[in-house]
């Protein structure tokens, strides 16, 4: 039988860094997944606040490292210690890169460089998804399984929205052929 560890605070706070996290990915995703959803609102909604909620995650992860750090007692000045935690350093500086340029100042300083700064977010997912699975191996809490859950269906739909998105370009990029354009036999 399989022991499931008690969730620390420090765990607590990362899965809600997770999940707020995952909730700035979610409108483009129903946008373009579910396009249905617009007539909810929703995505109009989460896109709305998107900003403070990525913000929100950032803190949270923040708290959550630490609060990692803390209790591990890391030596900083050991390359093994950056070595194992690649993926939460990684991921704490993208988030880092995000939340300080998660604002119209930065957006008009930026410009066509905002957009693609702010694309690090889709890395930050599978590193994210990484970390999880690297850092709780072998000491689950019931957290794990849900956050494990919760990126692999973020990565899915983000993987099935690549995928219209890749259709719509082709449908676009393909002239189609309408019985007026379509090549006629010239006879002598």
């Amino acid at each position: 039988m399989i022991a499931i560890d008690e969730p620390s605070l420090a765990n607590v706070l990362g899965f809600m860094a997770l999940v707020s996290y995952s909730i700035t990915l979610i409108p483009t995703i129903l946008r373009i997944v579910f396009p249905k959803t617009k007539d909810t609102g929703i995505p109009k909604l989460l896109l709305k606040h998107r900003r403070i909620i990525g913000i929100i995650s950032f803190l949270l992860a923040l708290v959550h490292g630490l609060m990692m750090i803390q209790k591990r007692n890391f030596d900083f000045f050991d390359l093994k210690t950056f070595e194992i935690y690649i993926q939460g350093i990684t991921t704490l500086i993208i988030f880092t890169l995000l939340a300080i340029t998660s604002n119209n100042w930065s957006v008009k300083k930026l410009k066509k460089n905002w957009k693609k700064l702010h694309k690090l977010t889709y890395l930050a997912m599978f590193v994210l998804t990484w970390h999880i699975w690297d850092k709780m191996s072998g000491h689950w809490t019931y957290l794990t399984p849900i956050s494990i859950g919760i990126m692999m269906g973020i990565i899915a739909l983000f993987a099935l929205r690549l995928r219209i998105e890749h259709q719509g370009k082709q449908q676009i990029s393909e002239p189609k052929l309408t019985p007026a354009k379509l090549p006629t036999k010239i006879t002598k």
